[in-house]
């Protein structure tokens, strides 16, 4: 029998108020697939570039942004749940490459992580994107090491306090930056050992000053354009760079002196076109090393604001106001 659910559209390119909750028909999973019934969904910045027209899902994936959810299994495929000791009636969290602002969702198996316990549905959705963007740049092509220091680019944004806690828990030293002195106190005790306010304070001073003049070993940037060049000067020899966002554009001019002289790298990602087998890896390695860090309470979401689903647009209106420490999640 066809169901209908509703459903966050984008009804056409432009601000906020282009969504709108419709109806549509609940997806159906496949091979690999299994069905959520979701009981919130986390609000990330790619969404509100999808909503404007500036990126497209991949071919195949739902129109209907959404990149995570949290909710209850209602079906799937057995085999592949069974493989990866998930049932009908748990609770879970998933990774999707759209779809996820909806009352269903279809997410592929290995995407998905239990919801650690004691956690909320509203904690469970605020963590899959950011977790996965995290340890798939920070830790893996980062390279992180303990011992090791991280600067982080908008360290009260959803990726910035996973990034901070997650570097912190794992024995690097953190400096953050952000744009007022309250968000700066904010990321401090959230675990940063260091917060610069980028309005007030120039970041490449402040961290060549806190390091000793040493530099950090891995920037996390989220602006790119003329950032690039002065994070390059933030950089320890062998530091690395790891883009996963363009806010500043996606132009500039570095000193590629600088880059030869310290062996510096200079690196990016994105994951949402990336195979399931990929994010399933991380799936897996998220499962192993950080799942643990939730249920003991080392590391925990931050949650600035719930929104019920027909008031989207006004979700979107704050995360666009950036006035936001944390994440922004939509409830069913």
């Amino acid at each position: 029998m066809n169901r209908n659910m509703r459903a966050v559209e984008i009804t056409a390119f432009g601000g906020p108020e282009v969504l709108r909750l419709g109806e549509r028909p609940v997806p159906q999973p496949g091979d690999g697939e299994l069905l959520i019934r979701v009981a919130a969904s986390g609000i990330n910045r790619p969404d509100v570039l999808q909503r404007k027209g500036h990126y497209a899902p991949p071919p195949g994936t739902s129109d209907l942004p959404g990149l995570e959810v949290a909710g209850v299994v209602e079906s799937g495929d057995t085999a592949a749940m069974a493989a990866a000791g998930i049932r009908v009636g748990d609770r879970v969290c998933a990774l999707v490459a759209g779809g996820g602002y909806a009352q269903w969702c279809v997410a592929p198996v290995v995407q998905c992580l239990s919801v650690p316990k004691g956690f909320s549905d509203v904690e469970a959705a605020s963590l899959p994107e950011t977790f996965f963007t995290v340890w798939s740049n920070v830790f893996d092509r980062g390279r992180l090491q303990a011992g090791e220091s991280l600067l982080v680019q908008g360290g009260t944004s959803g990726i910035g306090v996973t990034a901070l806690q997650l570097a912190h828990a794992f024995g690097a030293t953190v400096i953050a930056t952000a744009g007022s002195d309250s968000k700066c106190a904010a990321c401090l005790e959230l675990g940063a050992h260091h917060a610069i306010n980028y309005k007030s304070q120039d970041f490449v001073a402040e961290v060549q000053r806190i390091t000793d003049g040493k530099g950090v070993d891995v920037v996390l940037d989220m602006v790119a354009g003329d950032y690039v060049a002065r994070e390059v000067e933030c950089l320890a020899e062998d530091g690395r760079i790891v883009i996963i966002a363009v806010q500043g554009g996606v132009k500039g001019d570095f000193n590629a002196g600088l880059v030869l002289r310290r062996r510096l790298t200079i690196t990016g990602s994105t994951l949402r076109p990336r195979s399931v087998a990929f994010k399933g890896a991380i799936a897996q390695a998220l499962r192993e090393k950080v799942w643990p860090l939730l249920a003991e309470g080392k590391v925990r979401p931050v949650i600035h604001s719930t929104f019920e689903a027909a008031h989207a647009a006004d979700a979107h209106a704050l995360m666009e106001s950036n006035q936001h420490i944390g994440k922004i999640v939509l409830t069913w």
